[in-house]
This record gives structure tokens, sequence and C-alpha cells, in this order.
């Protein structure tokens, strides 16, 4: 069964992260972060991949897993054993997060209080200060939509700002939270960097 599991990794802007996108749901509309082995305990496959020498933390969303590395390794090296280490947990037929740990989770109301206190008094001052701006859309579960204004909207680092400081402080501080979505048009603004439909 396993050998029929197909699985792409897409490099991401950061070099210290990868994307694993899956052909079929590991963990289907939902997402969940780990920061550290030791919050993996009571998620299966978060546990496998960390079996991985040199991953420092990771992202379960639906058919896809950030993994991120603390390894000098290149992910051409690691990436052979993410990918065992999945499809080892997909024929399993274990649950990818344990009910007992997806219980713990907050309210939806006190991520999003907590996500904005970060944002006014970590992240909203650094992105003014380049002309910027980042607010809260929605906080849905424990997935945080966030829209860019101001230079940050249309900006070629863009994509970097989000996942080397608003998403790495949000991470910091409130580490239930799952995935951070981008909600902003980069095609629009005064100099959009990005063409329509590739942001």
């Amino acid at each position: 069964m396993d050998q029929e599991i197909r699985i792409q990794g897409e490099p991401l802007p950061v070099p210290a992260m990868c994307k694993f996108i899956v052909d079929r749901p590991v963990y289907e509309n939902r997402s969940f972060y780990f920061a550290t082995k030791e919050s993996a305990e009571l998620s299966p496959l978060a546990t496998r991949l960390f079996e991985v020498a040199g991953i420092s933390n990771v992202l379960i969303s639906h058919q896809s897993i950030t993994v991120s590395k603390s390894s000098p390794a290149g992910w051409p090296q690691l990436g052979p054993h993410i990918g065992a280490a999945i499809r080892a947990h997909v024929a399993s037929g274990d649950a990818a997060v344990t009910p007992e740990l997806e219980s713990s989770l907050p309210p939806a109301e006190e991520l999003r209080t907590r996500v904005e206190s970060i944002i006014a008094s970590e992240v909203a001052p650094s992105v003014a200060s380049h002309g910027g701006s980042i607010d809260i859309v929605d906080v849905k579960d424990n997935v945080v939509l966030l829209k860019m204004g101001g230079g940050c909207q249309g900006c070629s680092s863009a994509t970097a700002t989000l996942k080397f400081g608003v998403e790495a402080s949000i991470r910091r501080a409130v580490p239930e939270v799952g995935d951070i979505i981008d909600t902003t048009d980069h095609s629009a603004g005064q100099n959009p960097y990005y063409a329509a439909g590739q942001a």
C-alpha cells in the first residue's frame, strides 16, 4: 500500500522549511503545529517525523506537512526519510492527531485575543516601521487568517516577512495556532510584485 502513496516536496522561500504534499488527506480539513518533539507526544504522525534527525518543528495541515530543520543536511538528503515516515503513518491507519490533543485546544475567541495581543505589541510596530500593516481577518478553529496592507501589500519580501517575522512571533507566543494564512491580494496595491493569480 505504501508504494501507492505519492508525496511531492515543495521548497519554500525560507531555506530551513519545506512543504511535503501528500496525494490524500493526512489530517482532513484541520491543522496542528508542533514546536518540539515533546509537544508531539499525542500525534502519531508528528512523532514519526521527529524521529528523523534534524527536524525542529512540524505543521500538519490537511494533505500537506511543512517541516523545519536544524540540520545542515539538505532537503534532498532529508526528504526520503520524511517521505518514509509519512508513508509509514498513512499505512498504519493511525490518527494524525489524537482526540485528546485536539480537545486541549483553546476556543477560537481566546486564540484570536492572544494573537491580536502579540500582533499589537510585537508585530505591528516592526511592520509599521517599513510602511506596512498586518491585521487579523478571522480565526477559525485554530487557523489564523491575516491580511497585509501598506508597504507589505504586493511587496516582494511579503512571504519572507510572514514566515520569518509574523509567523515566528505568533507561533512563539501562541503555539496552539495551526495554519497561518495570508489572505492579501498581492496583485493589488501601488507597486504589486505578484502578478494576478500568483499570490
